[in-house]
């Protein structure tokens, strides 16, 4: 599906009816890593209109040269939203950079959102500043890494905290094809580890009090942990859930567990307010 804002073609996937939830991936990746993350959990759920959009740069969506920050493309996700839910509430849901985003949504408009899903996000744009752990690999596969291209080992290892042919199926079919389309002049232009946006999301005055859950990896050596935990004060609702055994690749990397989690989410959000699940 395509939905026009300004200039933009802005791709996306729609899944189920009722309360929407709008899914934003993180940065080189495209709707597939957030579709492959949060749709198992919908099978037993109803009530809810996942949406997938794949940012600027991303996916199928491209990357217009009037995008040169996130400011820019935070805009471009609020056209998106006001075309496709007009005057609705949602969720949001952000991994990694996307993350980031979703920040940005509920500091402009708290009052939309009933509820807020922070996966691994980055926070500080600066990586020198982030405060980050040891690279670390808690379990590794030698024979099966041994099989990969030299490419595709080097990419997976620099990712995975946990390399082995399991954690492989899902990270070639939703990470690699994202990847090979995304538009590398575009987003080497936009990079999110140069760029922030032009307001704090730390802001002494934000506060955000609906249900959150925050989920970060023990071992994410690219946003790290800490940076998040400096901001948990804003959201009195929130969650914040430090796994073992997870870096950046988190869901595939303790999918029992987020899944779980994210269930506990919903759950939170439907008892918060049960007469707008329809």
């Amino acid at each position: 599906m395509i939905c026009k804002v300004r200039d933009v073609a802005i791709h996306y996937k729609v899944f189920g009816e009722g309360r929407p939830i709008i899914s934003l991936h993180g940065f080189t990746l495209d709707h597939r890593s957030m579709v492959g993350s949060l749709e198992p959990i919908f099978k037993s759920r109803t009530g809810w209109q996942r949406i997938y959009l794949d940012l600027p740069g991303h996916g199928k969506t491209p990357g217009i040269d009037w995008i040169q920050s996130s400011d820019d493309v935070l805009d471009l996700v609020f056209g998106f939203i006001d075309k496709i839910i007009p005057k609705k509430q949602f969720l949001v849901a952000g991994l990694s950079y996307g993350g980031y985003l979703a920040q940005g949504l509920v500091n402009k408009k708290p009052d939309l959102v009933d509820g807020l899903l922070l996966i691994v996000p980055r926070i500080i744009g600066n990586r020198q500043e982030r405060a980050l752990p040891t690279k670390t690999v808690i379990a590794r596969e030698a024979d099966f890494l041994a099989e990969l291209s030299p490419l595709d080992r080097e990419g997976f290892a620099d990712v995975m905290v946990i390399q082995t042919r399991q954690h492989w199926n899902r990270y070639s079919q939703e990470i690699i094809p994202a990847v090979k389309i995304a538009d590398n002049a575009f987003l080497e232009r936009l990079d999110p580890n140069k760029d922030e946006f032009s307001f704090a999301i730390d802001s002494p005055s934000f506060t955000f009090d609906k249900p959150t859950l925050i989920l970060v990896g023990r071992q994410d050596h690219w946003v790290g942990y800490r940076d998040v935990w400096n901001l948990l004060e804003h959201y009195p609702r929130a969650t914040f859930v430090v796994l073992d055994r997870a870096g950046h690749a988190l869901p595939l990397e303790q999918l029992k567990l987020f899944n779980t989690l994210v269930s506990e989410w919903l759950d939170r959000v439907e008892k918060e307010s049960p007469s707008k699940k329809k």
